[in-house]
């Protein structure tokens, strides 16, 4: 096996809200098994990244969010000038009014939802049937604050809520029907065995405290099977390697998902997660050819 050169790429601490130490270590430990395995690893933080070039490294591997970054990124990636995972096209595909989209016109498992301008009053008729309650989150990015996302009761509510996003520069956002059922999150590594799924309120894991809206599970009996297979079939149609997300299970076992992320913070299973992301990221370079 030849050595490679690696330029691995982290993430801004503003995209890692309330898991700045989780995503830190994960990706450290993808990181070292990358050494551990006879490669060479350049480390960059993701301002040096859009504010310098590259050492001339081919193979990327990453958790950038920035808008600007990921452009960047996408400019090299599309001058073939690099190789990156996840790429640059699959980590815009995840921010919300892309991933909401792409998942609904592909029949994905997914809550009824609204894509709508803040400047626009959402009409109570169409409000009242699906969307009461709801949740009302930014569709331009990822939740960065609490307030991105959050929980609306009734239609009146919705359109102050609105407002405010209105007053925060937020121009479009997503309206997701609120499902009920236990809360279950979920990492994954495409094109490996890696999968693993959890409660999050049982393991006491919560960006915002949100979770506490669904309650605690009632062990709810899914399959396991079809929810890897769900979030199998969503990180294709995203083109995503490295991902993880959340997702309902309704009362008579249906699976919708609900949120899903480019490279989360696999804070529960980080060690077995950076083996299965560190040896894809080497077969898939390996057959690139740069």
């Amino acid at each position: 096996m030849r050595s490679l050169i690696f330029a691995g790429i982290q993430r801004y601490s503003l995209f890692s809200p309330n898991h700045v130490g989780n995503d830190a270590a994960i990706f450290s430990a993808v990181a070292q098994y990358l050494k551990e395995n006879g490669h060479q690893v350049n480390m960059y933080t993701e301002q040096e990244f859009l504010t310098n070039s590259l050492k001339g490294e081919k193979y990327i591997f990453t958790m950038m969010r920035s808008k600007a970054s990921v452009r960047k990124l996408q400019k090299l990636e599309g001058k073939e000038d690099c190789f990156a995972v996840n790429s640059g096209h699959g980590i815009e595909n995840c921010t919300r009014e892309r991933m909401t989209t792409l998942l609904l016109e592909n029949q994905i498992s997914h809550p009824r939802s609204l894509i709508w301008d803040t400047n626009d009053g959402v009409p109570e008729a169409l409000i009242k049937p699906v969307f009461e309650p709801c949740w009302l989150k930014r569709a331009d990015f990822h939740a960065i604050h609490r307030e991105d996302v959050t929980f609306v009761r009734t239609s009146a509510e919705l359109q102050e809520v609105i407002a405010e996003y209105t007053l925060r520069g937020i121009e479009r956002v997503v309206i997701n029907e609120h499902l009920k059922g236990d809360l279950v999150k979920f990492y994954a590594v495409a094109g490996t065995d890696f999968f693993y799924w959890f409660y999050p309120q049982e393991g006491n894991h919560s960006k915002f405290g949100l979770e506490e809206i669904n309650g605690a599970p009632s062990g709810i009996p899914f399959s396991e099977e079809g929810l890897h297979q769900l979030c199998s079939d969503a990180a294709k149609v995203l083109d995503v390697t490295v991902y993880g997300g959340d997702c309902i299970v309704a009362p008579d076992g249906t699976i919708r998902i609900i949120d899903f992320n480019d490279w989360p913070s696999f804070a529960p299973c980080r060690q077995e997660a950076a083996k299965a992301i560190g040896g894809i990221i080497i077969r898939k370079v390996e057959n690139v050819g740069l």
